[in-house]
């Protein structure tokens, strides 16, 4: 069974698609272990009359301290030679918690998606499921103790009763799923990562292992069909469920009882039962050594890519895999088992504990000093600190040959004046080397620099289809605009918010991750079918449209999906799908702005800035490299034709030719094609004068005048803003 737990797990990891449940087989591995460690306590209680905590814990660390020691360290190594020194600070925090088998609740907290995470993951995080293991094995023999002891002076019984056990041990394995159910809805990260929500699927082993004596008298022919029918249901588990499924939840009790009903069947040891498969010698094998494999499969396959500078293919997952597992053959036979089975730790368990607190301290001080030895990420200089003036200012050159600033009305003039400041910082930052000591956010903050919708609820995950009650800007206001589309809409939301405020207007915010707000069927490789939820979804928003009738639509959208989700932007199934989303909402009655695209860097900005702080330069993107400008055109084509307006923000970040990571002191991404928040609020000004021109003549329109405006200025007819400026 070990083997076909680990089987599931490293073909899941290595991104086989028949297998997309295979994260199925941790929840078999904790079944196995609820058996195996509750039958050894049991038969140490019956035999003696009591626990032997030293001898206990002494044998799990020998079994599982000098590996996960041995991988930690390689790993830690390997981080610091490979990531950039941004992401090594977060990986080697990971480390240091995984050290102190924490680490499953470091990731919680950092509300890590391990099923729907399109972030690089932590070459660490296979390290979750062995803290939750060892935090079980902190409490478990304390709570059997005192189950059937319980009973036992209940009862006035000799011996330790199995039936006390067993009704301690189900009773938290009840309240330990329910709490699981509940969290799944509530919170998954924590569902998925904390021991209270994942303590019943080792109770579920436990219970096994107290009712062997009544299981083995199974007839052979009853063994046999629990049997298979367990082993069936743990493949099916691994073929069928995805990260589609609300996981654990109810989904985990397949796994759970598949494995729990291939043990019972073992039990009774029937000659035509799964046996048959598992017995053999490759099975075993491949069990023996699967603790090793387990943990060294996700360092490479995590960290070989930034070995080899690319993604990998499936070919090259399943030969690393394959490798991972010579590599796990090779630990066991020099690692694991010899030093399971020396004699000079067995005989003395206090000398295996001053091991194990000496490979821990060890670790811990490794990834400590690692950290510190890493470069200084607060950069040198002190750069402009970035601010948009509310005044006119002289251009340098006109925007269009044919226009002035004098020509132009109002909400044109300051948009000019606000776009010819940005201009000016962007070309005065392109040669900027040094990464200064004030960028805004730093580089560590970079990635949590997000809007408020990326972690309220707002931005909302796959499998939600509700549109959510996320109102903003002046919630009195009887006239309301709505930012629609994926999370690429939401990275716009301080500037579009800020102009809600500035022209009293309700701002609604129903953005959806990975789901273009365009009308074009979806797959979801993250899924791993096509994405449902995504198309429901849309048709909710076009539903809520029709009953709030916003003055405006604002469409924001990412341009970096691949054929993978059976299209690709500018492809005219995309611009079709833009055209009738427009068309769609014009016939409600609201005006739409689309929201162009932004340039996108082939590369973690902020990561690339963390090894380049004296050659930022490096770190800049050629215009042609980052933005798709004829497919931009075409865009925008379809946009007018159809009804709508287009902004097109690449001035806010190129020049004519490069575009810039850093502008003044703000740092522009926070990841490779999100904007920061800080960003997004700086060009807040700018943003206000766009929505300004879109919304001048539509009525009613109460307060529609930003500061920079003249109250009593004459309002033009609208058009579309980007006219000006592409």
């Amino acid at each position: 069974m070990r083997a076909v737990a680990i089987s599931a797990v490293v073909l899941y990891h290595a991104h086989v698609s028949l297998l997309r449940g295979g994260f199925t087989g941790v929840d078999d591995f904790y079944v196995i272990s609820g058996f195996l460690i509750t039958g050894l306590l049991w038969r140490q209680l019956e035999r003696e009359g009591r626990l032997s905590l030293r001898s206990f814990y002494g044998r799990r660390i020998r079994r599982l301290l000098p590996m996960s020691f041995v991988v930690l360290v390689a790993t830690a190594f390997a981080s610091y030679s490979l990531l950039p020194p941004l992401q090594t600070h977060v990986v080697l925090k990971d480390g240091i918690s995984s050290a102190l088998y924490v680490s499953n609740y470091r990731f919680a907290a950092l509300q890590t998606s391990y099923l729907t995470s399109n972030a690089l993951p932590s070459p660490f995080q296979q390290y979750w499921s062995l803290s939750l293991e060892e935090q079980f094995y902190l409490i478990w023999p304390a709570l059997l103790l005192a189950g059937s002891m319980l009973w036992l002076r209940w009862r006035r019984r000799p011996s330790p009763s199995r039936i006390g056990a067993i009704t301690v041990v189900g009773a938290l394995g009840v309240a330990s799923f329910a709490l699981g159910v509940w969290l799944t809805r509530v919170s998954q990260p924590w569902a998925f990562f904390s021991l209270p929500s994942r303590a019943w699927e080792l109770s579920a082993g436990a219970v096994i292992a107290l009712a062997a004596p009544w299981i083995s008298g199974l007839s052979q022919r009853q063994a046999a069909v629990l049997g298979w029918t367990g082993l069936a249901t743990v493949v099916g588990s691994a073929l069928i469920l995805s990260g589609s499924v609300p996981y654990p939840g109810v989904a985990a009790l397949a796994p759970v009882l598949g494995t729990a009903a291939v043990i019972a069947s073992g039990c009774a040891a029937p000659r035509n039962g799964p046996i048959l498969v598992l017995g053999r010698i490759g099975a075993q094998v491949i069990g023996r050594v699967s603790y090793s494999w387990y943990l060294w499969h996700w360092p490479v396959l995590i960290l070989a890519p930034a070995l080899f500078g690319h993604p990998l293919s499936l070919g090259a997952n399943l030969g690393l895999a394959a490798g991972s597992l010579v590599i796990a053959v090779i630990s066991f036979v020099a690692v694991e088992n010899p030093l399971r089975r020396w004699t000079w730790l067995r005989v003395e368990p206090r000398r295996i504990l001053r091991l194990a607190g000496a490979m821990t301290a060890t670790a811990v001080a490794l990834c400590g000093v690692s950290m510190v030895a890493l470069p200084s990420l607060k950069g040198h200089g002190v750069a402009r600190v970035a601010r948009l003036s509310a005044a006119p200012v002289a251009t340098r050159e006109p925007l269009q040959p044919s226009t002035s600033a004098t020509d132009l009305d109002p909400y044109s003039a300051a948009l000019t004046s606000a776009t010819v400041q940005v201009q000016r910082a962007v070309a005065d930052s392109l040669p900027v080397n040094d990464v200064p000591v004030n960028l805004t956010p730093s580089l560590p903050a970079a990635n949590g620099d997000e809007p408020p919708v990326f972690v309220d609820g707002c931005l909302d995950s796959y499998l939600p289809t509700a549109v959510g009650a996320c109102d903003f800007g002046d919630t009195s206001s009887h006239t309301s605009i709505v930012l629609f589309g994926d999370s690429h809409a939401a990275m716009w939301f301080p500037a579009v918010d800020s102009a809600a405020n500035k022209f009293g207007l309700n701002l609604y915010t129903w953005t959806k991750a990975t789901c273009p707000p365009l009308i074009l069927p979806i797959f979801s490789p993250v899924l791993g079918r096509n994405y449902s939820e995504c198309a429901e979804w849309r048709q909710n928003v076009l539903a809520r449209i029709a009953q709030v009738r916003p003055a405006l639509v604002i469409l924001g959208v990412a341009r970096h999906y691949t054929d993978i989700y059976g299209f690709t932007p500018y492809g005219s199934q995309w611009l079709q799908g833009l055209s009738s989303m427009i068309t769609d909402i014009r016939r409600l009655g609201p005006k739409v702005l689309v929201m162009g695209p932004i340039p996108k860097p082939p590369f973690n900005a902020p990561g690339c800035l963390s090894v380049h702080l004296t050659s930022a330069t490096a770190c800049t993107v050629a215009l042609p490299q980052g933005l798709n400008v004829p497919g931009k055109l075409s865009e925008e084509r379809v946009v007018a034709a159809a009804g709508g307006s287009y902004l097109d923000p690449d001035p806010w970040f190129c020049t004519s030719t490069t575009c810039a990571v850093m502008v003044d002191n703000l740092l522009v991404y926070r990841d490779d094609n999100h904007i920061t928040a800080t960003y997004a609020s700086y060009l807040g000004p700018a943003l206000i004068d766009e929505l300004g021109l879109v919304l001048d003549n539509a009525s009613p329109i109460p307060a529609l005048t930003p500061t920079s405006v003249p109250p009593s200025a004459p309002r033009s007819k609208a058009r579309t803003p980007s006219s000006s400026r592409s």
